[in-house]
């Protein structure tokens, strides 16, 4: 992750104080800055990870936080690498600030809740992506080739289609631009045969269990992407997990395949961006206040509705 001009200009300040869109530590040494995380480096194989309130919409971050963002993208995943660490390992500390080094209870109230303390991993450098919809880049894919990723499908399939079995679909990491679709052959051209099976199985097992639980509440995980890395030998879930910024979670209740679906995540961030002249580069235009409202409540609501709580 990197902290470029498209991050730089859009966390220059924040339009609402009631959002976080970047953080400031004195004393603690910084990692990196992503589009939405800052990462700090805390010594002893570990590191904080502070999830701000930036929103990135066609590769270019916002002027405007989305308001309780960060924390539901905290805790979701909080709540995501508890339930799975018998299926697999993850880099996950804890997110109590009392537990936290003494040289961060200065930083308590501004990191509180939106920050968790982390294993530092060596990453793999691909996107683990698992589709059960055709959706997104996959549908649009499928219908120039009948496939996805070198995986075919049958004919005839419309959007939002659910899939006979869900399907994985790597993708390269970009640090800037869009990430790339790639084949589990090129994946494992990249990574090793033996890392690029094992990625796959575990990727496919967590999202079948990440689904059966998320249409118990309600909630359609349509796709999703997982990060893996190396701690030591050990293969460790990594970055954030079963989020509305890393999944496709739509509501089960009026689901219809033959069209797009609504979402709980940026859609209409995204709708707005697509009904006002822009090129799609920085800087964006502004986003109005409703579209700003709508948004966060739709992140609470995605976490509401799968945890069964609200932020704390």
């Amino acid at each position: 992750m990197v902290y470029n001009d498209k991050v730089r200009s859009a966390v220059a300040h924040s339009i609402h104080p009631e959002t976080l869109t970047v953080t400031s530590l004195p004393g603690i040494k910084l990692f990196s800055r992503g589009k939405v995380r800052d990462i700090y480096d805390l010594g002893e194989g570990r590191l904080l990870v502070v999830a701000t309130d930036r929103l990135s919409a066609f590769d270019v971050v916002m002027a405007e936080g989305i308001p309780d963002k960060g924390r539901v993208l905290t805790q979701l995943s909080c709540f995501w690498f508890r339930m799975f660490w018998d299926f697999c390992r993850n880099h996950f500390i804890t997110e109590n600030t009392r537990d936290y080094p003494s040289e961060l209870h200065p930083f308590t109230e501004e990191i509180s809740g939106r920050s968790m303390l982390v294993r530092k991993a060596r990453p793999f450098p691909v996107e683990c992506v698992v589709r059960g919809y055709l959706a997104g880049s996959g549908w649009k894919d499928y219908k120039e080739t009948g496939e996805i990723c070198g995986v075919r499908l049958p004919m005839g399939l419309v959007q939002s289609a659910k899939l006979e079995e869900p399907i994985f679909t790597p993708a390269t990491k970009a640090a800037s631009g869009h990430d790339e679709n790639i084949s589990l052959e090129e994946m494992a051209t990249r990574i090793g045969s033996k890392y690029a099976g094992k990625l796959r199985d575990l990727s496919l097992g967590l999202y079948s269990r990440a689904r059966d639980f998320a249409a118990r509440r309600g909630i359609i995980l349509a796709d999703t992407k997982f990060e893996w890395g190396l701690c030591g030998e050990e293969i460790v879930l990594i970055d954030e997990v079963l989020t509305p910024d890393s999944s496709r979670f739509w509501p089960l209740e009026n689901y219809q395949a033959g069209g797009p679906q609504p979402s709980f995540d940026k859609q209409f961030v995204r709708d707005y961006l697509e009904s006002v002249p822009w090129n799609k580069k920085p800087p964006p235009p502004p986003l109005p206040p409703e579209v700003i409202r709508r948004t966060s409540e739709k992140y609470r609501e995605a976490l509401r509705m799968l945890t069964g709580r609200d932020l704390y």
